[in-house]
């Protein structure tokens, strides 16, 4: 399945802020792999937000530092300016997505066939996964429903990850994968945003501790969010 192993972990990160460049650096001194989820129009833009009592920045990544920043994981889209999708008709949805997958394209450097939804609460359909697989070049498109299981799943263009990371589940999550003996493909998917640790929703300390619990284990495959379901 992934590279003669039953068992694999992917992340997935959302909005390209540059907290994402301290968050990059916890994955590669593990060899983990992620997927960034990137609104281009956005790009550069500062902001905040206030999360659990906290006012956390909210600054994007420069457009030209792109390719750079998110050298070795995959960037994926997430629309030009993130809107809920469920609420737009076609032609909009269209070019939300389209458009913001060519862009990032360009900025990357390679085709670009990733998604994940924008926005929190019900972001997607069968509406909106239907018009995205007949008229984008998007292959896969990630919910924000978490499973807290680590099955296959058919349905490429509403997947749902195992676990969004600032749940208190997560790292009972983890060990349970962890643990998990098997003869069937099984995937732990986790996602989040990483100015969320600002926030303090969960510490960078206690993410890099289970990073490192997480990492180099030979029945484990650890790829971006493409290498994984594609």
């Amino acid at each position: 399945m992934w590279n003669g192993k039953k068992k694999a972990i992917t992340f997935s990160f959302d909005d390209g802020v540059t907290q994402d460049i301290r968050l990059i650096e916890i994955f590669n001194r593990y060899n983990l792999k992620c997927t960034f989820n990137i609104c281009s129009e956005l790009l550069g833009k500062a902001g905040s937000l206030v999360h659990n009592g906290k006012v956390v920045r909210h600054d994007k990544i420069a457009p030209q530092d792109v390719q750079k920043v998110y050298a070795g994981h995959e960037v994926a889209v997430h629309t030009l300016t993130h809107p809920n999708l469920t609420a737009l008709d076609e032609q909009e949805i269209i070019r939300q997505v389209e458009e913001d997958r060519k862009a990032l394209t360009k900025l990357c450097g390679y085709e670009v066939v990733g998604m994940a939804y924008p926005c929190g609460g019900v972001n997607n359909d069968d509406r909106v996964a239907k018009i995205i697989r007949e008229n984008t070049g998007v292959q896969y498109s990630r919910t924000i429903t978490s499973t807290y299981t680590f099955d296959k799943q058919e349905n490429l263009f509403r997947f749902n990850p195992s676990v969004y990371y600032v749940e208190a589940k997560f790292e009972e999550i983890v060990d349970k994968f962890l643990a998990l003996e098997t003869d069937e493909p099984q995937l732990l998917y986790i996602w989040g945003h990483s100015y969320e640790m600002d926030a303090e929703y969960i510490s960078w300390e206690t993410f890099e501790r289970i990073c490192k619990k997480l990492a180099g284990r030979e029945d484990i495959f650890y790829g971006t969010n493409k290498e994984v379901l594609l």
